[in-house]
């Protein structure tokens, strides 16, 4: 067995040799963060993708939506992206190359969150540890670090076009979108909106393979709530076992992870939001289900200075790969933030009407300016003096007690006398009021997902007597369902057998590969060093005997195979794919092949 190739090198060797990702563009030198997923690398991708739309769209009972990938930079100034969404840059003053100052801190020091530091503490930490590029060994102590914005910009349309962004996260396509989708869900929360897509960083950095690249692919799903009525199912999942590593314990010397359910950590607030615990609980049980390691898993806690701008609090979900955690997923409450930044800088209604149990009679400020007098004033802007001596009485009835009011109307100044903004107090009876929904955000990282699946799914073992490598995938979403091969190639009658029961699995829906180059086993090792969960093979045996014709079902992980008739194949492969049915009981119903058939 190899130990020599740390998991990282492995992991890279097979992804290129047999299909999964590579770099981009190889013909032209490629580009630093930039993947091609091959035929291999697509359909994981592609099943993982499937499998959280059915757990997060389907199964909530969600709707899906697709945002354009560029947006106005409106959008991103309203989101705080343009001012917030920035990485620590240091500058090699003998190279040029630029670096994460962050990462280089970690990955030479015992400091672990270095991006949740201040700029000037890790300045500090460059320079009390000499630091240098990695590059070219040139010393960046006292280099000074810049904030550097990982947005991507472009143009919209020729000539004097109009500045935009590729979008950095799914999440706000749904978000300026809220007006209309709240149509959907006829104006009523709960009601959550998801969507699969690709987002663009322009990392300073990029590094580990598919882990930080420039360009990735997001599952995300905005779950809307109204905080003071809305409660999740957490009956659902409140036996859930998870391990949490709670921003307290990190902080302490002898800090340890939590284990624990996920109602139990609701309930003695080690999460401490009811639809965060929801989230994990789900999650926990999705990523067992499609093949990630529990033993190399875990949800940490963010550190308040790592935190998003939008986020009050965040978990992420965390792999451990090549003796790193790196992140996979995170569930942030974004309160009400997003909706009430593109409500102040849009044109548009991003509340619910929330109905009242019963009509209620409360004191209202409202205005009624004498338009005979605003309009020979303001003229053409006396519409918005208006509105705008609406909203100020509404927000802050007592600017109204000076003899005079000033507005804002187009950046100027307006004044208005109080006795002709007309304004007052009285009573009203209302049956309901405009609230901003809270936002609760599962992000799910895709091709990370993708990278843990296969960290943690390869595999070494030896079968007759021979190093065998297998990718231990899930069915659930693994390339290929089944490998079908004719014993020999040479026979017409195993060929065409086989070739038939091709097309019958494939017509029940299996994704399915034909092999019949070189021996047996050598093509089992193809099927194993790539993932595929099952062979089915053709022999004389099973067509020449007295009872109904017969195949092997091979099992990948331990190589055992039992004969079973064809008329039952179908069906037991979609019951042991599903993990209806284990593949034990088909070793205690039918007759397992003796150890050596792989040769």
């Amino acid at each position: 067995m190899s130990e020599e190739r740390t998991e990282g090198e492995r992991l890279a060797e097979l992804a290129k040799r047999r299909g999964y990702f590579f770099g981009a563009s190889g013909a032209y030198g490629g580009a630093a963060g930039f993947y091609t997923f091959g035929p291999q690398g697509a359909a994981l991708k592609s099943n993982v993708e499937d499998a959280w739309r059915d757990r997060f769209t389907v199964q909530e009972g969600n709707f899906e939506i697709e945002a354009p990938t560029i947006m106005p930079e409106p959008v991103f100034e309203a989101s705080g992206h343009l001012d917030g969404f920035d990485d620590m840059l240091v500058e090699c003053p003998e190279c040029g190359e630029s670096h994460r100052a962050d990462h280089l801190v970690e990955d030479n020091t015992d400091v672990e969150d270095a991006e949740s530091l201040p700029i000037a503490e890790v300045e500090e930490l460059i320079a009390d540890n000499d630091l240098r590029c990695p590059n070219c060994g040139g010393a960046l102590a006292g280099e000074e670090i810049e904030d550097f914005n990982l947005m991507f910009e472009t143009n919209i349309g020729p000539g004097s076009s109009t500045p935009g962004y590729l979008r950095p996260e799914t999440a706000q396509g749904i978000f300026v979108e809220f007006p209309r989708i709240k149509e959907y869900a006829r104006n009523s929360l709960p009601f959550g909106a998801t969507q699969i897509g690709r987002a663009y960083r322009n990392e300073i950095s990029p590094r580990k393979s598919i882990v930080r690249t420039r360009e990735f692919t997001q599952a995300e799903l905005e779950q809307f709530v109204d905080p003071e009525r809305d409660e999740p199912d957490l009956d659902s999942v409140e036996d859930v076992e998870v391990t949490l590593y709670p921003a307290t314990e990190q902080g302490s010397e002898d800090g340890e992870y939590v284990e624990t359910t996920v109602g139990e950590a609701v309930d003695e607030s080690i999460v401490g939001d009811a639809w965060i615990g929801y989230f994990l609980g789900i999650a926990q049980e999705w990523y067992e289900r499609v093949g990630v390691d529990m033993d190399r898993f875990r949800f940490r806690q963010h550190l308040a200075g790592e935190r998003a701008h939008y986020a009050a609090d965040c978990w992420d979900a965390e792999s451990e790969v090549d003796g790193d955690w790196i992140e996979i997923a995170g569930f942030a409450y974004r309160g009400d933030y997003d909706l009430s930044k593109h409500g102040e800088h849009s044109d548009d209604d991003f509340t619910i009407f929330r109905q009242f149990d019963e009509p209620k009679t409360v004191e209202r400020a409202v205005v009624d300016p004498d338009m005979s007098v605003l309009g020979p004033e303001f003229g053409g802007a006396a519409a918005d003096v208006k509105s705008a001596l609406e909203e100020l009485a509404e927000r802050d009835p007592a600017a109204f007690e000076s003899e005079t009011v000033a507005v804002t109307v187009g950046g100027e100044t307006k004044t208005v006398d109080a006795d002709v903004a007309n304004f007052r107090v009285e009573e009203q009876t209302v049956s309901g009021e405009h609230i901003t929904p809270h936002v609760i955000e599962p992000s799910f990282g895709v091709d990370r997902t993708v990278y843990t699946l296969l960290a943690h799914g390869y595999n070494e073992d030896e079968v007759d007597g021979e190093t065998r490598s297998f990718l231990s995938l899930s069915p659930t979403v693994a390339p290929t369902d089944v490998g079908v091969f004719p014993l020999v190639s040479n026979v017409e009658e195993l060929t065409a057998r086989a070739e038939a029961l091709v097309d019958d699995l494939r017509e029940s829906g299996f994704s399915v590969v034909y092999d019949d180059s070189g021996s047996i086993g050598r093509r089992y090792r193809r099927q194993d060093e790539v993932g595929t969960p099952f062979c089915v093979t053709v022999d004389r045996d099973g067509l020449e005997g007295d009872g109904p014709d017969t195949v092997t079902i091979r099992e990948r992980d331990t190589a055992r195979q039992v004969r079973v008739p064809i008329d039952a194949l179908v069906e037991e492969l979609r019951a042991v794919s599903d993990g209806e049915r284990p593949f034990d009981d088909l070793v205690a119903e039918y007759d397992l092949v003796a150890p050596g058939a792989d040769a």
